[in-house]
């Protein structure tokens, strides 16, 4: 039984009562949310030690970090520190993209250490596999890619992506659009490459209800990638972009009345004046659908930095409605991101959530902020250190740039000209 056919029966889980408890909501609208399926709680009954989470309408803004190997870069324990400082820095749920030789030893490790949701792409493994076995991708056979789907959600993962909307038609709408960037998705490419040379429609679509059954059965939530996300400006808000849109909306209402919960994935690079309209069509099409964003990235020119390209488009998008923001570290475009590029990418992406969270009027959102103002105010240290969203960086930072300082309370900025303290000996 799933949590969204608890909640469409009016019983309130476990994980409802938590993820309220956290949210500082009511359990009855986390419910009701659920069962309305503007509220996702990615729960997978085989992931023993989950803290529940909830994703979507009406709920703060949550926040994502992938990580995972790669051929070139194998390393479990290096993927557990990044989890590890993932969460530390305030990731809300994880991903494990690993492509590595040991996909299945490294998703394990992560399951066992996080009490997040973790997210996978099962296509990435049923690839590796193929290619292992000395094929092709384009020879992966469908029994294959559903056996590893199967085996992942009774391993224990939460929510799975899926690029379901990916059909020869939009493909067609791709070919017609001369894109600048083609498909940057990894996983929709694979499934282009397989769909083209073997001309035959995606089996994640044809065989949706079989992709349904397997997930009820763990209360698995769908994520429906966007395999067609724009990689560049250029691109973005194309037709291909959003005729693959109109199908996952169609494969929402069918997730729905399976009792399946389901969230949808967005875009990718946009220019920021076509966010607000990127995330209205969704709510629209996808019928208030929770929406999970990577950035978007507003410009295409900042490697290096596309943890901030991404946490300016994160901000306009989640204040327009988006529910779930998918960090970018600043290795984006560049390699695999380090532990430092993880907690990075964490921090720049929780500042567009809390951002965004203000914007919308989130319950508490604004509090921490207005407690803030109050100890600088006080020039109370160790108070803004306690109220950071990093404290260990602002605590490093303040030692580093003070270590002049004349007067303990202010800082080398001002020292005894600080304006807080020069009008609060007048005022007071």
């Amino acid at each position: 039984m799933t949590q969204m056919t608890k909640a469409i029966n009016g019983e309130i889980s476990k994980e409802m009562r938590m993820a309220a408890a956290e949210e500082g909501v009511a359990a009855e609208f986390i419910c009701q949310g659920i069962a309305a399926g503007t509220i996702v709680i990615p729960a997978n009954v085989n992931h023993k030690n989950l803290k529940a989470k909830a994703f979507g309408r009406g709920l703060k803004t949550k926040v994502n970090a992938n990580f995972g190997t790669s051929e070139d870069y194998d390393s479990i324990e290096a993927e557990l520190k990044k989890l590890e400082a993932a969460v530390k820095a305030g990731a809300d749920a994880v991903m494990d993209l690993s492509t590595g030789d040991k996909i299945k030893e490294t998703r394990a490790a992560i399951l066992k250490n996080a009490e997040v949701p973790v997210g996978t792409v099962p296509i990435y493994q049923a690839a590796v596999e193929t290619v292992k076995s000395g094929r092709g991708i384009i020879e992966m056979k469908v029994e294959e890619l559903f056996e590893v789907i199967k085996a992942q959600v009774e391993e224990g993962v939460d929510f799975i992506t899926v690029h379901c909307g990916l059909t020869l038609e939009t493909l067609r709408h791709l070919a017609a659009e001369g894109r600048v960037t083609d498909i940057v998705s990894r996983g929709g490419s694979f499934m282009a490459a397989w769909m083209l040379h073997n001309n035959q429609e995606n089996p994640l679509f044809e065989y949706y209800d079989r992709l349904l059954e397997i997930c009820y059965k763990n209360d698995v939530t769908l994520s429906l990638g966007d395999a067609l996300r724009p990689g560049s400006l250029a691109d973005a808000t194309d037709r291909a972009q959003i005729h693959e849109l109109l199908v996952l909306g169609e494969l929402v209402d069918r997730a729905r009345e399976a009792e399946v919960q389901v969230m949808v994935e967005g875009p990718g690079h946009v220019p920021y004046d076509q966010i607000e309209t990127n995330i209205k069509l969704q709510k629209e099409l996808c019928k208030e659908a929770p929406f999970y964003v990577l950035g978007p990235l507003v410009t295409d020119i900042a490697a290096g930095y596309d943890h901030i390209t991404a946490a300016i488009g994160g901000t306009a998008a989640a204040a327009a409605g988006a529910d779930f923001l998918c960090y970018v570290t600043p290795a984006e475009h560049i390699g695999l991101p380090d532990i430092e590029d993880v907690r990075e990418g964490v921090i720049a992406c929780k500042i567009a959530a809390h951002a965004a969270d203000i914007a919308k009027g989130v319950k508490g959102a604004k509090e921490r902020d207005n407690q803030m103002a109050a100890a600088r105010k006080k020039l109370d240290w160790e108070k803004q250190i306690e109220l950071a969203l990093a404290p260990e960086k602002l605590k490093e930072s303040r030692a580093a740039h003070n270590q002049t300082l004349k007067e303990e309370d202010a800082c080398t900025m001002c020292g005894s000209y600080c304006a807080m303290k020069i009008v609060d000996q007048q005022l007071s």
